[in-house]
């Protein structure tokens, strides 16, 4: 497929924690936007062939962009693979993304590829987003609190 990025992340977190970060709704809305957007989670059912339906909310616009799909493979703490599209005529094509976790010595390593981005987005912001994404993840699982 063309149109597509490649991520690397090292996340002091454990593995298990960091795909919970992803297959945890709320935990996911948290961190997916990039700054400056709200996620709504219309539903979203976390299981291999379960689809989800989700918008990203401009803040300062106030306008949506919906999308939806499905769940293709999961491997607790090791593998997500799902595909989505826009529900914006536009913005055709379907988008594949593979999310790999493994564990490393001081946590979590990430590889995340996501092809097919519809031409009308710029790779690079795309890229961009991702990159402020994986941002506010970190922030999600790195700290470590303890129970009260």
């Amino acid at each position: 497929m063309s149109n597509s990025i490649t991520l690397h992340r090292i996340l002091t977190s454990p593995q298990e924690k960091t795909f919970r970060a992803f297959s945890n709704t709320e935990a996911f809305c948290s961190w997916l936007p990039p700054y400056g957007f709200i996620c709504i989670a219309h539903h979203r059912e976390f299981r291999v062939g379960g689809s989800f339906k989700m918008s990203f909310l401009n803040f300062s616009t106030e306008k949506t962009q919906s999308f939806g799909g499905d769940f293709l493979e999961i491997m607790p703490n090791e593998l997500i693979r799902y595909r989505d599209r826009f529900d914006d005529p536009t913005l055709t094509g379907e988008m594949l993304t593979t999310i790999k976790f493994s564990k490393v010595s001081c946590g979590t390593e990430l590889h995340i590829v996501q092809e097919g981005i519809p031409a009308m987005i710029p790779v690079e912001m795309c890229y961009l987003g991702w990159q402020e994404s994986l941002e506010k993840l970190k922030k999600l699982v790195e700290p470590i609190i303890p129970d009260a």
